[in-house]
């Protein structure tokens, strides 16, 4: 064990961090520093890095709050990113090494949040569920992703006849290398008016950070026309199309303007990637599923896997002492 040592991330160390996210079995855009350092107004990072002797073999985006440490609160997905071919023993040491170290920094907690299988490169190599189980990790709630496989999707009828309505009324997808006309026009208005909220990223943040990821961070929009009445903002991966905002105007069911645009995306602009990936129907802190929203992305032939949400408690790091035998 005493080869096996977490430090704190610094400003320093960026190039590092993203060379060896680049080369990770979880290398999404995401865990990129450009990316999560956008919000470091919000979030108060604790990011980690463990290094076996000198080598770097894992890092841990993470912010803190109070005497808890958090998978990244400013990302959907997280916990510990190593390489393609890691092996067990190291990631059962990487794993304590991080607990112990937070631990005896008076962190008494660690709160954090699966990946998706969907997003890891070799998914033959996760160990985490096994690391859970070992440290007695408490599940604090579960969130059901919906997913199209793309080798078996299929429509139902009701999309079926959106799509031909929307042929019907001659909509059109175009791609947008600008935010402004969805955000103004349909999102902002939306969350507005149905939840009281504002969309996890303004405007200019969206923008900034397509700035950084353009060929990532791609938006599409439907129009009726000339005039937008729906779109969607996609969160492009090497093997998942993720949507990460869908909208559309009070004409969507009638138009089938959304059954459009995702046929769309489905069928040409994201023919080529394994997963379509709706994200979460999860409201009320994942205890509920909002019931016409899951029905419309399974008409898709979306089916659901979980993310898990977990709490360890650091001191259980000694529980990965002896798991070897």
């Amino acid at each position: 064990m005493s080869n096996y040592r977490a430090v704190l991330y610094k400003t320093s160390d960026k190039e590092t961090w993203n060379n060896f996210v680049l080369k990770s079995n979880q290398a999404t855009f995401l865990f990129q520093r450009d990316f999560m350092d956008y919000h470091s107004d919000r979030f108060q990072d604790f990011s980690l890095m463990v290094y076996k002797n000198d080598k770097l073999i894992v890092v841990f985006p993470a912010n803190i709050v109070d005497e808890t440490v958090y998978s990244h609160q400013g990302l959907t997905y997280g916990g510990m990113l190593f390489n393609k071919d890691m092996k067990s023993i190291e990631a059962i040491n990487s794993l304590k090494a991080i607990l112990k170290f937070l631990n005896d920094n008076g962190i008494k907690e660690l709160i954090t949040k699966e990946l998706p299988s969907i997003y890891l490169y070799n998914q033959t190599n996760n160990p985490m569920a096994y690391l859970l189980f070992k440290t007695k990790a408490e599940l604090l709630r579960t969130d059901m992703h919906s997913v199209v496989n793309t080798k078996f999707k299929s429509y139902s009828n009701s999309r079926k006849e959106g799509i031909k309505r929307a042929t019907k009324y001659n909509l059109r997808v175009e791609e947008s290398h600008s935010f402004d006309v969805f955000w103004n026009t349909i999102l902002i208005p939306n969350l507005k008016a149905k939840h009281n909220v504002k969309p996890v990223h303004s405007l200019e943040e969206i923008t900034l950070l397509k700035s950084r990821f353009k060929n990532n961070i791609r938006q599409f929009n439907v129009f009726k026309d000339g005039v937008i009445v729906g779109g969607t903002t996609i969160f492009e991966t090497k093997n998942v199309a993720h949507c990460q905002y869908i909208s559309g105007n009070q004409d969507k069911n009638e138009l089938g303007s959304l059954d459009f645009l995702h046929h769309n995306l489905i069928e040409n602009v994201f023919v080529d990637k394994p997963y379509f990936d709706f994200g979460t129907s999860n409201i009320n802190s994942g205890q509920n599923i909002n019931e016409g929203l899951q029905f419309w992305k399974e008409g898709f032939g979306a089916r659901s896997i979980t993310q898990g949400f977990y709490k360890i408690v650091t001191g259980n790091h000694k529980l990965l002492d002896n798991v070897l035998v």
